[in-house]
């Protein structure tokens, strides 16, 4: 408003006439005529640019937009409590909207330790109130207690299951899944600093020599090793586009890691012959599931 020196002017001289503009009928019975001191005061503050770095993007493949079934999510993981969390989650939500204005349907997921953690003042901005009630908030303890959890999902709930449910929690995951077991054992190492790796192993009861051998480890050792060859045929092409079409939007870069190997590679032979970022939207476009 500093530019527009009339408005400027005039506000900072009867900061009151703002109680005249306001939609609701009390505030405006109140007046820049009121007796007493003025109600308001009026400034100009300059908002400094923050750095917000999100926990996580995910894109629904081929669509930007996201749909009622499939949005756009954006993944916030708060473990410790954080006076300023809410506020900050509000801004860096809408600074991503800001950012993102193809984006139509958003969903916004917060995993927390359990629901008892402070993450702001009880009293609240009914704005912020509003934007808070649309946010899901993902209690790692509640989810934990339900029952025929996927071994992923048990494993997102291991830093909060209790001690004595540990050890038939990570059988339970490994049994299904052993190519997780240096996930697990990272996991509880972080969980309980003052034990040992061996005293980790012998928690999770499955000793790692056993575990390559079996056939689903083979499986996932074999799978882990195709998305490696993936990882680098993705990281291939994003470097040669950067020089064809110049920096290219997190939103463009999600979309090409999620390309399988055989686009991948047809990606990197026809990006020689792009001229512009142009090239690289109809190839995309064109070549979309």
């Amino acid at each position: 408003m500093k530019t527009d020196h009339w408005f400027y002017g005039l506000f900072q001289s009867a900061p009151d006439l703002i109680t005249l503009l306001l939609p609701s009928t009390a505030a405006a019975s109140l007046g820049p005529d009121a007796p007493g001191d003025a109600l308001y005061r009026f400034e100009a503050p300059e908002l400094k640019a923050a750095n917000h770095r999100l926990d996580g993007a995910l894109w629904p493949r081929g669509n930007e937009r996201g749909t009622p079934e499939q949005p756009v999510v954006l993944l916030e993981v708060q473990m410790h409590p954080k006076a300023e969390f809410k506020h900050r989650l509000a801004a860096q939500s809408f600074r991503f909207l800001q950012l993102q204005p193809q984006v139509r349907h958003l969903a916004v997921i917060v995993v927390v330790p359990h629901g008892r953690l402070r993450l702001g003042p009880v009293e609240l901005p009914l704005q912020l109130e509003a934007f808070l009630a649309g946010v899901h908030w993902l209690s790692l303890e509640e989810l934990g207690q339900q029952p025929g959890l996927d071994p992923l999902v048990g494993l997102l709930t291991l830093p909060v299951q209790p001690e004595a449910e540990i050890q038939s929690a990570t059988q339970q995951i490994l049994g299904s899944r052993p190519d997780l077991f240096e996930t697990v054992v990272s996991i509880l190492m972080e969980r309980f600093p003052l034990l040992t790796r061996k005293d980790i192993m012998e928690i999770a009861t499955i000793p790692a020599k056993d575990l390559r051998h079996t056939r689903a480890a083979q499986e996932w050792i074999a799978e882990g090793e195709a998305r490696g060859r993936v990882v680098e045929a993705a990281a291939v092409a994003l470097r040669l586009l950067g020089r064809r079409c110049g920096p290219l939007s997190e939103a463009t870069t999600s979309r090409i890691q999620s390309l399988p190997l055989v686009q991948l590679e047809a990606l990197t032979e026809a990006l020689l012959d792009f001229s512009g970022p142009a090239d690289l939207t109809r190839w995309l476009s064109e070549h979309s599931d």
